[in-house]
Order: structure tokens, then C-alpha cells, then sequence
């Protein structure tokens, strides 16, 4: 059956941070399974996964021009390239990704008198969070990646999508969806890198998914319905997660922000968290899980877009 593609176009915000998407996509430096491109004119991603089963590659496109977002993706099934669902899903996809449905004004101008957290809020006015295409992405990718270094988490990445070994035509290869993931066990899992307990969990978490249990993908539609932080039902989201050996809070705060978008995740226990509030407020001290997570509480219902701030100040150990 001969693959073909879907388009849409999506209008941009003023000031629209395309670089952060960039930069969320660009930390496998081999661009196994994303590439994305800057140049004069404009800024692109394209993006090996699995849709619908297939192989494909989602190409997005920023015309600076233009502030609009253009979009293709390649490898669906011909009999649905022209149905209105299907574009409606293209759509839905790329809003996800780029967090346009994100209510950042809102956030930014109910705290920027903050003494502390206003400057830093103007520095990064328009700031998003960048989305994993999928929760099972996210999930997936929150467990594998708590390694030493980043760069050990992004070698495990790469050492997994090459281990499912799906690849689309233009020779990206393609970030497994939970039913690709089961065509591995445990041991081809623990060749590929992964402990037994990553391993356990990454299949564990696969099969929940295919079997109905873990509807994540349903649990992000009624997200994206409305505000995600009223619309997805996060106590049994966490609840259900934290079943699984393997998963802990932090995966599951990571996931419920990177994957469903759901922006009140109080991700205190994230080392690079506490390090950017000891810079922002000054501590001569290391900022503890309980300290941090205290100063985050008045923040709620943003306290993740609070901690995607404290992440651009970089602070080193």
C-alpha cells in the first residue's frame, strides 16, 4: 500500500520561541530520529514516530515571515490523507508539540511583579514547554533517561530506537510507539542497555497501553479538549503509573508535563530545579526537595512552567 501525507497550517504567536523546540529535539547529536534545521528564511524539525502503526515523519516548518506554523506528515495510510479527522489529528499533534494551547500569558502576567521570578520572566517572555509527540514517548523516555549525564540518557535512547529498529523512507528512524517497544523482551532490552528494572518497566508500561489500562492517548485527547489542568484526570493518571515498578514521582511529574502538557507538576525533586532557585533567589545553600517544593506551591496551577524557567538559568553544580 503506497504511503502518502497529510498538511496543515497552524497560525503562530507573536514571538513565538521556535529555538526552544529546536533545542528540545536537538539533544541526540547523531539526529537519529530528529533533525532540525535554522536558516535566514526559517526553522525546521522533522520527526521520525509511529503513526498509526506506520513508519512515518512529521516535518514542521516556521516560515519567520509568516509566523505560521506549516506541517506535513508523511507515511498515513492513503485512505485516510484526505480525511477531515485525520488533518484534525496532524493538527492537534503539532499544537501539542509546540505548547500553543499553553496558557503562557496568562501565567506570565499574573507574576510579573514576582520580586525574584518576574525578571526572569520577562527575560523569557512567550517561553513554552516543548512536547514529546506522545505520553507513551514521554513516559518512555522519562524512565530510560535517569542516567549520571544526559549524554548517557540520550545514548540510551538511541541504543533503544535502534534496538525496535523501525525507519521511515527518508532514513530517520522512527521513535517506537508502545506496540513496536513489545516486539523486544526484557533481554533484548538489557542488550540494548537498559538495567532489568528500566527494561521491566519500559514493557510493562508497553503492554499496559496496547491492553486498554493505560489509555494514554485517550487521557491526552481530553486534554487537549480544554485546559489540560482541569480536563485530564491526573489522580488516576499518577495513580495508575506509580503501580508500575519502575516508575516514581519524578517520572511521573515529567510525563504528566512533557507528555500531556498538564502544567502544575511540582517537579521540586529535578536537581536542575533546586540548582536554578538557589541562583534565582540567591541561597549561598543547596536548595533541598522540601524547600523547593514549598516555594513552588504558591505558583500553582503553573508550577511546572515556574520550573521550565528555573531550567534556562543553567546553573552547573
Amino acid at each position: 500500500m503506497t504511503a502518502h501525507a497529510l498538511h496543515c497550517r497552524l497560525p503562530l504567536p507573536e514571538g513565538f520561541r521556535m529555538a526552544d523546540v529546536l533545542a528540545f529535539h536537538r539533544r541526540d547529536p547523531q539526529q537519529l530520529a530528529e533533525r532540525t534545521f535554522e536558516s535566514d528564511v526559517g526553522t525546521g524539525l522533522d520527526k521520525g514516530l509511529v503513526w498509526k502503526g506506520r513508519p512515518a515523519c512529521l516535518e514542521i516548518r516556521v516560515n519567520r515571515a509568516e509566523l505560521r506554523a506549516r506541517c506535513v506528515i508523511d507515511g498515513v495510510d492513503g485512505a485516510n490523507a484526505g480525511d477531515a479527522d485525520a488533518q484534525d489529528a496532524l493538527a492537534g499533534l503539532v499544537r501539542h508539540m509546540l505548547g500553543l494551547d499553553q496558557p503562557v500569558e496568562a501565567f506570565e502576567r499574573a507574576h510579573a511583579g514576582h520580586p525574584q521570578l518576574g525578571p526572569l520572566l520577562a527575560r523569557n517572555a512567550g517561553l513554552r514547554v516543548p512536547q514529546a509527540a506522545t505520553p507513551f514517548e514521554a513516559l518512555s523516555w522519562a524512565i530510560v533517561g535517569q542516567q549520571v549525564s544526559l549524554g548517557a540518557a540520550v545514548a540510551l535512547r538511541r541504543k533503544l530506537i535502534l534496538a525496535v529498529g523501525r525507519q521511515h523512507s527518508s532514513g530517520l528512524m522512527c521513535y517506537p510507539d508502545a506496540s513496536s517497544l513489545l516486539q523486544l523482551d526484557a533481554g533484548a532490552l538489557r542488550v540494548a542497555g537498559c538495567s532489568q528494572t528500566k527494561a521491566e518497566a519500559l514493557l510493562t508500561l508497553a503492554r499496559a497501553e496496547v491492553e486498554g489500562e493505560l489509555p494514554l492517548d485517550d487521557w491526552m485527547g481530553r486534554g487537549l479538549q480544554g485546559d489540560a489542568s482541569s480536563a485530564l484526570p491526573v489522580d488516576e493518571i499518577r495513580a495508575r503509573l506509580l503501580a508500575i515498578r519502575g516508575i516514581g514521582p519524578w517520572t511521573v511529574n515529567y510525563a504528566l508535563l512533557r507528555g500531556f502538557g498538564w502544567l502544575d507538576g511540582s517537579l521540586h525533586g529535578d536537581a536542575a530545579v533546586r540548582r536554578g532557585l538557589q541562583h534565582l533567589i540567591g541561597s549561598s545553600d543547596r536548595i533541598g526537595e522540601r524547600e523547593a517544593e514549598r516555594w513552588l506551591a504558591p505558583f500553582s496551577p503553573w508550577r511546572a512552567l515556574v520550573a521550565a524557567h528555573l531550567w534556562t538559568l543553567k546553573v552547573g553544580d
